[in-house]
């Protein structure tokens, strides 16, 4: 019984994993062929823009140093 369970569960597996592989073909699947023709593929029309925000540092200064100061002794 538990070789009958253990089979079952294999071809399970491999039936889930052969559907997977499948849908990933069938998305990147022409990408791979023209890949391998050595042709290239048009890509969508579609342009994703992001928008990130860039911190600009201020112009460095100089460092200030400090003076001794000497008080009046009397």
């Amino acid at each position: 019984m538990i070789a009958a369970l253990g089979t079952l569960a294999f071809l399970a597996t491999l039936w889930l994993l052969t559907v997977v592989g499948a849908a990933i073909l069938e998305e990147s699947g022409a990408k791979v062929a023209a890949a391998l023709k050595g042709q290239l593929q048009a890509r969508p029309a579609q342009h994703t823009v992001y928008a990130a925000r860039i911190r600009v540092r201020p112009g460095l200064r100089q460092p200030v140093r400090a003076q001794p100061r000497w008080r009046d002794a009397a």
